[in-house]
């Protein structure tokens, strides 16, 4: 599989990985697009909603000096492909992910993950618990918190003429900055006004029906009953864990993921990242890869 070259200067984060080869396997009723980066133990990387591998840009320069970095985009979002058919639980995505692995050959693996990628991660870390060495969680889902607006928006995704509302708002540049958008994203809020942040996850759901049918496809797909049991099943995780939280985040409050980390009974640490808030992989890079490559390099798998 063609790995893209992190070695020249002359790109920029973004230009990394726009350009980068994409490979598209089918997997039960989806097909997943991953991008590889670099060589050395593999490092997958799911993002979470409404993004895509997009998200991970900043670490990847960094990350693929070390590692073989896989970066897929889940069903329903990015460059995959699906079809009315596709199941855009996290239980299906967990399960293709782990389908994926083997296809690749990816014997040992560590994970990072942020959103709702990383609840998919944690049942992926379930499935292959003898393949998934260790587990990085950023700013994710919490059992028995439910953030603002997302059941709300759940149950607009089901409504008549709901893709024609979706578009309108996502044009729209109050909503888009707005608590009730993506206005959670970023603690410095000039981040806004970098089209290089936000108008790759906005342009293609405005502009392609099938991109916002995705994206609305795995918004509906989203398991509270499966967050909610984390709260039991995180003990059994045996995977060394890593939190990294923005602590500007109220989507996913800080002090509910420190409360969270002490779910687990393996080796765990909690890392508030300052000036950050639902992004931090992409708010304060540097400071997450300060964390991050050390947990990742010691002990390499």
């Amino acid at each position: 599989m063609p790995v893209a070259d992190v070695g020249d200067n002359e790109h920029t984060p973004e230009s990394l990985f726009v350009e980068a080869e994409i490979h598209k396997h089918k997997i039960d009723d989806a097909t997943i697009a991953v991008r590889v980066f670099g060589n050395g133990p593999a490092l997958v990387f799911i993002h979470g909603y409404p993004v895509y591998g997009y998200t991970w840009r900043k670490l990847l320069p960094a990350l693929a000096k070390e590692f073989r970095c896989y970066v897929v985009d889940l069903p329903g979002l990015g460059d995959s492909d699906w079809t009315s058919d596709t199941d855009f639980t996290f239980t299906a995505q967990a399960r293709r992910l782990s389908k994926l692995a083997a296809s690749l050959n990816i014997e040992k693996y560590s994970l990072i993950a942020h959103n709702t990628g990383a609840t998919i991660a944690r049942l992926l870390t379930l499935m292959q618990p003898e393949r998934v060495k260790k587990l990085v969680i950023i700013n994710t889902e919490l059992p028995n918190h439910r953030p603002p607006w997302i059941e709300f928006y759940q149950l607009s995704a089901r409504l008549p003429f709901h893709q024609a509302v979706f578009r309108i708002l996502l044009k729209n540049k109050w909503f888009v900055r707005s608590s009730m958008g993506f206005g959670q994203f970023y603690s410095d809020k000039k981040l806004f006004d970098d089209r290089k942040n936000l108008n790759p996850y906005l342009e293609p759901a405005i502009t392609s029906s099938r991109r916002l049918n995705g994206m609305l496809g795995y918004l509906r797909g989203i398991d509270w009953d499966v967050v909610d049991k984390m709260k039991v099943e995180h003990k059994n995780i045996r995977a060394d864990v890593l939190l990294l939280w923005g602590e500007d985040d109220k989507t996913f409050p800080v002090h509910l993921g420190e409360e969270m980390a002490r779910q687990f009974s393996t080796n765990c640490r909690f890392v508030r990242i300052s000036s950050a808030s639902l992004m931090p992989q992409e708010e304060r890079p540097d400071k997450v890869l300060e964390h991050l490559v050390p947990f990742l390099s010691l002990s390499e798998v």
